[in-house]
Parts: structure tokens; sequence; C-alpha cells
């Protein structure tokens, strides 16, 4: 295939007009031109492809589940189970199969403004979401682990959709009538709860946000309620507001709990 006469605009329409059995000998043709523009063409291409591949790659799990015959797979991740205050937040995703969505990582590998973006491509295209929310008051009655356990639940059968089989990030759910497994470290390994994991971070931060205008003087904005330095520094200064976890160290130590 001759492209050496052809713009830089022409081999882009080129790309994208080709028919995929033809695709090898255009990116052939394009390899064996050495013009600057071509080549940053090819490298953007190469870019793409190796995103593909290690999208393809975290869909690993969803794939075995639909080759037992389980249609709709839900991934489940929760964030917020270290923070001194705000909420513990559990959501289910169900993507459709194999969905490419560039950049799909465990949300805390990525930047605010990349889950913002990525959350709003989750919510527009996914089968069903679901969020659960669980407190602070609720946190202190039944403890941590078991509030984020119950947020799993309800984010789970409160989906629109029933799933077939769930995907939980570490989380065993004994209780679960619906075929799951936990896959420790998941949200870096399944598509599904990497989708969760950033519909929750996402979630959450903007609620921690919304507190910060309510108690600017905590900092949640910047912390999110993390025990950071400047964080506890305040809460030393002004003692824990309505939305701090009061059986959480050093806060207990502050109230009668």
């Amino acid at each position: 295939m001759d492209i050496e006469n052809l713009s830089i605009k022409d081999i882009k329409n080129l790309i994208v007009t080709t028919k995929d059995e033809e695709k090898e000998e255009l990116w052939q043709a394009i390899k064996n031109d050495t013009r600057k523009g071509v080549q940053t063409l090819l490298k953007a291409h190469e870019r793409e492809e190796k995103e593909r591949l290690r999208i393809a790659a975290l869909y690993r799990y969803e794939n075995e589940c639909r080759k037992r015959g389980h249609k709709f797979v839900a991934g489940v991740d929760e964030v917020g189970r270290g923070p001194l205050a705000g909420p513990v937040v559990v959501s289910a995703v169900i993507l459709p199969a194999n969905f490419f969505i560039a950049k799909l990582n465990d949300s805390k590998k990525l930047s605010e403004s990349t889950r913002e973006k990525l959350y709003d491509i989750i919510l527009e295209n996914a089968v069903a979401v679901n969020t659960a929310v669980i407190d602070e008051k609720t946190i202190d009655r039944i403890n941590i682990y078991q509030a984020a356990m119950n947020g799993m639940y309800q984010a789970i059968y409160g989906l629109a959709v029933k799933p077939d089989e769930v995907l939980i990030d570490a989380m065993p759910l004994d209780s679960l009538e619906i075929p799951h497994q936990s896959i420790i470290k998941g949200d870096a390994k399944s598509a599904s709860i990497a989708a969760a994991s950033i519909v929750a971070k996402v979630t959450r931060d903007r609620m921690m946000n919304d507190f910060d205008k309510i108690y600017p003087q905590y900092g949640f904005a910047q912390n999110k309620g993390y025990g950071t330095k400047e964080h506890v520094e305040a809460l030393r200064k002004y003692g824990p507001c309505k939305i701090h976890r009061c059986s959480f160290e050093p806060i207990k130590s502050m109230v009668n709990f």
C-alpha cells in the first residue's frame, strides 16, 4: 500500500475507513513511512493497542463467569474503611461484556480528573449500577467491617438487574445467595470491580467535599476524612464534629462513647 504521497490528514481518514482485514497492510505502510507526523500516528496507535490489551486482560474473571453461562457479572468494591470521618461507600457495577473503557483501573491509581471522567462513562454505559452509603453512626454502632459488609449486600441486592455472579474485592460474603468469588486486590484485576471502585470513590469524595463546606476547619476536601497530620491537629483543636467516627482512635478518647 502506497501512502507516501498522502497527507497526514488523508492517512488519518484512511485509518478510519480501511476495513479491518486490510488494516495490517496499512499499518505496515505507516511503519515504513519515515515522516515525523506519520510516526506520531503510529506511536498513538501502538499506545492504544497496548491499552486495549491491558483492558482485555481485566475481563478475565468476567469472561470465565460467562463461560459458565453467567451473563450478568457484577463487580463490588468499597471505599472509606480507614477514615476518621464520613461514611463508607459501596458500589456494585455490571458492565457490558468486554466493554472498552480506556484508563480503567483501581481508583487509587487514577487522578481525580480521570476518575471523574470514567465515573460518567461507567454510569452512561453500565448495564446496572447501585451504591450503598453507610453513615458514621452505623459504623460506630456495628463496627466498620460489618458496616462495609452490609453495604456490599445492599449494593448487590439493590441492582436493577440481578447479577448471575458477583466478583467482590477481597471481602467474603458467606450469606450471599448468588454465585460469587472474592478476589484479593480485585480492583486491579477485574474490570467490574475496578469500575465499582471508581463509582464508590467519586461518590464518597463528592460527599466529603460537601461536608467540607459545612465543617471547613477539618480540611475534608483535601483529606477526605483520613487521619492526616492536619486533620488530627484540627481534631485536637476543635474536637469531633457530627460526621466523625467516635469509635475510632484518636477520636474515641475525646468523647464519652
